[in-house]
């Protein structure tokens, strides 16, 4: 096999550099235009390629996987989530799935903390005012936000994301509260002064900010639940920038509806592009495209990343970042 061009299908336009080099590499197949595939296209793609390079849109279940046929041998996530892959039901066809883990850590984490002053301190009631003519000058009590300063942060998943975003905060002074299925180890949680909760129940009523920063996993869907949404006290704000999945988005809408929470801001939702209008109408919410990853650097980073989980199959060696069933 290392000396056959691997048949590879993209199916999503990637930055052209990592485009580049994988005409150089493989024999490759881009997708132009840039649209999502069909459920059928995507089919036709897994019976036609070695190598599949799905994104997070591409959803690929067990009935997907049923009608591939023997060729493909390997699906190299364009992305570090894979709960859009059914990885047993691959696994059991005999095809290994691959993603890009800790690349988008840095980008990510400078969102969150980008979420949290935008909610806190009201920017966009304040952009909305410039961009439509009506800021009638300088006031004493005009758009008061808060302090983020003293506030204390709790971040729902202490995973590398996680501890990037308590590194950040500590240094605007905030204090890092922080619920895991494990407690960090000590050289970890000491230098970011980092309290562990075992209760999330307890965490969560005592928190200024919740973060959620933890996979979408059968066990985190609507964690964020309302029963424990009411838990959070009516001056705190909750940012999601992991999995629109964890939080119920219907119960969270009503809550800010009602003042119930001060605010939220949100780069993830609960039905992907499909919205609430009702969430979208609330002045006390930021809400962004899914753009937490999108930096040029991590993109191509990505990309370098499935071209060498891709070179490392086509030589006979475990991808580097293979995900087994069961795992992250």
């Amino acid at each position: 096999m290392p000396h056959e061009r691997l048949s590879v299908v993209v199916t999503r336009q990637l930055p052209e550099p990592v485009e580049t080099r994988m005409k150089e590499l493989f024999d490759v197949a881009l997708r132009d235009p840039d649209t999502q595939m069909t459920r059928d296209e995507l089919l036709a793609a897994m019976q036609r390629a070695d190598v599949l390079v799905p994104t997070i849109r591409d959803r690929i279940d067990a009935e997907l996987l049923a009608g591939v046929g023997g060729k493909l041998k390997l699906i190299a996530n364009y992305g570090a989530g894979i709960d859009h892959i059914d990885v047993a039901a691959a696994r059991q066809r005999g095809i290994l799935v691959a993603n890009t883990p800790g690349v988008l850590t840095e980008d990510t984490a400078d969102m969150t903390i980008a979420l949290i002053l935008a909610v806190v301190r009201r920017m966009p009631e304040g952009m909305a005012m410039m961009q439509t003519g009506q800021w009638p000058g300088w006031s004493p009590t005009a758009l008061l936000g808060g302090r983020i300063a003293g506030r204390r942060l709790g971040i729902l998943g202490m995973g590398r994301i996680g501890q990037a975003v308590a590194r950040r905060a500590r240094a605007f002074g905030m204090q890092i509260h922080y619920h895991n299925r494990r407690r960090l180890r000590p050289e970890i949680e000491q230098p970011l002064e980092a309290t562990w909760w075992e209760s999330l129940d307890q965490m969560v009523a005592r928190m200024d900010i919740i973060s959620i920063n933890c996979p979408h996993t059968p066990s985190t869907f609507h964690l964020m639940n309302a029963r424990r949404l009411k838990l959070m006290k009516p001056g705190a704000v909750i940012v999601n920038t992991s999995r629109g999945e964890v939080i119920d988005e219907n119960a969270l809408t009503r809550m800010l509806r009602a003042g119930e929470i001060a605010g939220a801001g949100l780069d993830v939702f609960e039905q992907g592009a499909q919205v609430n209008p009702r969430l979208r109408a609330l002045p006390n919410v930021v809400l962004l495209p899914h753009m937490g990853s999108a930096t040029t650097e991590g993109r191509i980073e990505m990309g370098e990343k499935v071209i060498i989980n891709i070179r490392a199959f086509a030589d006979g060696l475990r991808p580097p970042d293979q995900v087994l069933p069961g795992g992250p």
